[in-house]
């Protein structure tokens, strides 16, 4: 008898399936497929993503196991370990891709007035990328060294709520800068960035777009020094200058002044340079905005730590961006969760408690802040008394 919805089911009604619907529907998901949907699919990898399973076979053994509960969570296709591998092999990871965006497009709005720190109304961007390694003969089409095969993951992530807004997944050998040329620069907003990214003709790209941006300055970068500005030396700020590049080809490529600012940092006893075409804001409001980029590295560091997305359940292209974009989507999931039902726990502790607690038939609420609730479901049995005694 069903008292109840299990808390896997009641984590899987914040996804908008409708959606989902339309995003399978575009690249033909489902087509020839008799048993076994993206839907079914996308469950069974949410499920290995939510209880940490390593393997197809983990996950086989585990859903069958659980087999008379599947039907409630939404899994109506026989789970086996062959036909998720193929899906994952065939399924255009697209389909996820898109789902995500849907995802984070959601959580954007539910963290929109989240502070991060700095009172600022642009909407601010720290961009980064993050390797993950592979055995290159196994997955040789992530090329990275002559021996060594890797992934990189460059993201794109919003500091109101953490949200990782853009995601490009290339092989190791791509550099960094080149994610620039993939961005749609929304005007007005702040892009904070490594020196990894400071190549003056996309970075006047980003200036014409009316996009703000914070790198730090190389050693070797040209620049001339056209007049100083007025500086408080406590608050860390050894210079604040308008400056243009000197080189030919990069005055050419950047045309317009630029604004660098020397910072010594206190704490580290580290000496760093920014370059921005912000002229507006205090000099340490820009050393904080540098500072806040350290966000976009917890992440990287937090989603290889407990999602899975260090070892892979399939070899080829494919398989391995569905299972990121799968890992991304419960991501976001959790974080829609968290600020929907208003829980004061971390994302590393929701996951700990929904790993244990699936399964479990109890409101979600309680089994996450574990809160006295009164059962609205009867223990013994749910027929009328005719007669009272």
């Amino acid at each position: 008898m069903n008292k109840g919805q299990t808390v896997f089911s009641q984590v899987i009604d914040f996804l908008p399936q409708n959606k989902f619907r339309r995003c399978v529907n575009r690249y033909k998901g489902n087509f020839r497929v008799r048993s076994f949907t993206c839907y079914d699919q996308f469950l069974c990898m949410a499920f290995a993503q939510l209880t940490y399973r390593e393997s197809l076979r983990d996950i086989e053994c585990c859903l069958r196991a659980m087999r008379e509960k599947l039907y409630h969570i939404g899994i109506r296709g026989k789970v086996s370990r062959n036909t998720l591998a193929k899906a994952n092999e065939n399924r255009d990871w697209r389909i996820y891709s898109d789902f995500a965006q849907i995802l984070i497009n959601e959580a954007r709005q539910l963290y929109i007035d989240e502070d991060f720190g700095l009172e600022l109304k642009e909407t601010v961007y720290a961009l980064d990328s993050s390797t993950i390694d592979l055995c290159l003969s196994t997955f040789p089409w992530a090329r990275f060294r002559k021996t060594k095969g890797a992934v990189k993951l460059h993201t794109l992530l919003d500091l109101k709520g953490d949200i990782p807004t853009f995601i490009w997944i290339t092989d190791g050998k791509v550099h960094d800068v080149n994610v620039l040329d993939h961005l749609v620069p929304e005007p007005g907003a702040i892009y904070v960035m490594d020196r990894a990214y400071l190549d003056f003709q996309r970075l006047y790209q980003l200036h014409q777009c009316s996009a703000i941006f914070v790198t730090r300055s190389k050693t070797n970068t040209g620049l001339r020094r056209l007049y100083s500005h007025k500086i408080d030396k406590s608050t860390g700020v050894r210079c604040d200058q308008t400056v243009v590049a000197t080189g030919y080809y990069s005055r050419k490529a950047y045309p317009e002044k630029l604004r660098r600012i020397k910072y010594f940092d206190a704490d580290k006893g580290r000496s760093f340079v920014f370059l921005t075409n912000q002229f507006t804001l205090a000099a340490e409001i820009i050393a904080e905005l540098y500072r806040s980029r350290w966000r976009v590295e917890i992440f990287f560091k937090w989603i290889k730590q407990h999602l899975r997305i260090k070892k892979f359940l399939g070899t080829s292209e494919n398989a391995v961006k569905t299972q990121i974009w799968i890992a991304v989507s419960i991501y976001v999931l959790v974080a829609i969760m968290k600020q929907r039902l208003k829980i004061d726990l971390t994302l590393y502790t929701i996951l700990q408690i929904l790993s244990i607690t699936l399964f479990e038939k109890m409101p979600i609420l309680h089994a996450l802040t574990g809160n006295d609730y009164k059962n609205q479901f009867t223990t013994s049995h749910i027929q009328l008394k005719l007669f009272e005694t």
